[in-house]
């Protein structure tokens, strides 16, 4: 059974860093994109950021770039975001999810993925 637990969300202000962790479960890692969502309060749901564990790359939304980072540590078997310099338009839940198909980041970001977290909340204060 594939499972998905985000942790590392919480407050902070407007500028500062977070970082999430998705320990994920159930899958080999290497077989699947593994990324990042978020939903805010009366949105729709956000690809965020995605890495195909096929090829290495990484994909991230416009509104992200260059703030955001995402890694993996394929031993641990964990998804990060490294999430600096941040505006209070990035308070959402952010939720890890996994693809079947590794090579598909770019459609899985704006369609979804197979496999979801349950969420964690990331609020940045003004």
């Amino acid at each position: 059974e594939v499972q998905l637990v985000e942790s590392g969300g919480g407050l902070v202000q407007a500028g500062g860093s977070l970082r999430l962790s998705c320990a994920a479960s159930g899958f080999t890692f290497d077989d699947y994109a593994i990324g990042w969502f978020r939903q805010a309060p009366g949105k729709e749901r956000e690809g965020v950021s995605c890495i195909s564990r096929s090829d290495g790359f990484t994909y991230y939304a416009d509104s992200v770039k260059g703030r955001f980072t995402i890694s993996s540590d394929n031993a641990k078997n964990t998804l990060y975001l490294q999430m600096n310099s941040l505006k209070p338009e990035d308070t959402a839940v952010y939720y890890c999810a996994a693809g079947a198909t590794p090579e598909f980041c770019s459609y899985y970001l704006s369609y979804g993925m197979n496999y979801w977290g349950k969420g964690t909340l990331v609020t940045v204060s003004s």
